[in-house]
């Protein structure tokens, strides 16, 4: 009998154990945490969040939801732009295109870059956290989880940014402990969003379901109560469902339940059996993006092929780059950007978690974390 649970047991913690290891993820070098439930990989290039994705050994179930590019993608430090203009395009959106694969960090603006100053000196959208080398840091492995410590030096921008990943032992789910230090002797306004990106085939025009804990939002120059918008002829549209329009795409900004401490939002595919989901605080996080391509932009290299859903959770309405925002000042009374004192410190955290839901799941009405760990409420 001892030797019989001893057989049984070796699979189950072989099938739990905590590693960090170094591989070529969609041919991109990166680190890739697992704890035998989940594998999570980090890029180098550009610090992306490329692949969060179970190990069971189901592809129903093990499907990554994030996005990864139709086309071939390159390292932010190896970008030339003599060699690959013809595929890349000469816009500030290059540097970004070249590398941009599933969840990145849109900072210390969001949006295109404010001048052709800055597009000369090398700045392209979204900022320069996305398009840079991410160095490891640190790594520990204990007897309860993997904790990886990466960042970078934004030489360009004068700040730095790193992140500590936490992977518990069984758990579906991960923390990220985000810092940003502003190197400069000045104070300076800042745009910092998590732009959470999910792709084919998790994504798909009238499948994939959007659940969040926001109460309002503008779109297309339109108010809405979320998640039901009303058309001017007085049609009401439910946003949960990727919009089915062919050719097609939008960007809704989202103000999030300024009564909660805890925002979320999570995302699934009916034919699938995972849903992704977020937490994040509202005290960092007071906006959420939903950005819909359904194979609109025919420039290089999205060529019309890309079809993809953004949630964008930050401290900025829209993806309009820091001087509009400053110009803006504010949505629905709540600020459009920060400030950020002379080498001061600032930290944020969220955490990213999977779940399995059945058939016929309905959506989800809330989500708890109850000692660090995400609980879902369905509906």
């Amino acid at each position: 009998m001892r030797l019989l649970l001893f057989l049984l047991l070796v699979p189950l913690l072989a099938a739990q154990s905590l590693t960090i290891t170094q591989e070529k993820v969609y041919n991109r070098p990166a680190w890739v945490l697992s704890n035998g439930v989940i594998r999570v990989a980090l890029l180098s290039g550009g610090g992306h969040i490329a692949e969060v994705r179970y190990v069971s050994g189901d592809p129903r179930k093990d499907v990554n939801p994030m996005r990864v590019p139709h086309y071939p993608t390159i390292d932010p430090d190896t970008f030339v732009d003599s060699k690959h203009a013809a595929i890349y395009g000469s816009d500030p959106h290059r540097w970004l295109s070249s590398g941009y694969m599933g969840h990145l960090l849109c900072f210390p603006f969001y949006g295109p870059p404010s001048s052709k100053a800055e597009i000369a000196a090398g700045l392209g959208n979204h900022g320069e956290a996305p398009i840079v080398r991410w160095k490891e840091l640190s790594r520990n492995i204990s007897t309860t989880e993997v904790t990886f410590r990466y960042g970078s030096n934004l030489l360009k921008t004068q700040y730095s940014v790193e992140r500590t990943i936490r992977l518990p032992k069984g758990g579906s789910y991960f923390t990220v402990e985000e810092t940003i230090r502003n190197e400069a002797n000045f104070d300076r306004p800042f745009q910092w969003m998590q732009h959470a990106t999910f792709g084919q085939p998790f994504v798909e025009p009238g499948k994939t379901i959007l659940d969040a804990s926001a109460t309002r939002g503008l779109t297309a120059n339109t108010e809405f109560t979320w998640p039901i918008r009303t058309d001017p002829d007085g049609t009401p549209v439910d946003l949960r469902p990727m919009q089915p329009k062919p050719n097609s795409g939008s960007y809704s900004a989202l103000l999030m339940d300024a009564s909660r401490q805890t925002q979320f939002f999570t995302l699934y595919h009916p034919d699938y059996k995972v849903l992704i989901g977020y937490t994040f605080p509202t005290a960092t996080n007071p906006w959420l993006a939903d950005w819909q391509e359904n194979k609109r932009n025919t420039s290089p290299p999205w060529n019309g092929q890309v079809v993809a859903r953004g949630l964008e959770f930050g401290n900025s309405p829209f993806a309009e780059g820091l001087r509009k925002a400053i110009d803006r000042g504010s949505l629905f009374g709540v600020p459009a950007y920060e400030w950020i004192g002379a080498h001061e410190k600032r930290t944020t955290r969220f955490t990213v978690f999977l779940a399995e839901i059945p058939p016929g799941y309905k959506g989800t009405r809330d989500v708890t974390v109850e000692s660090g760990e995400p609980r879902l409420v369905s509906k």
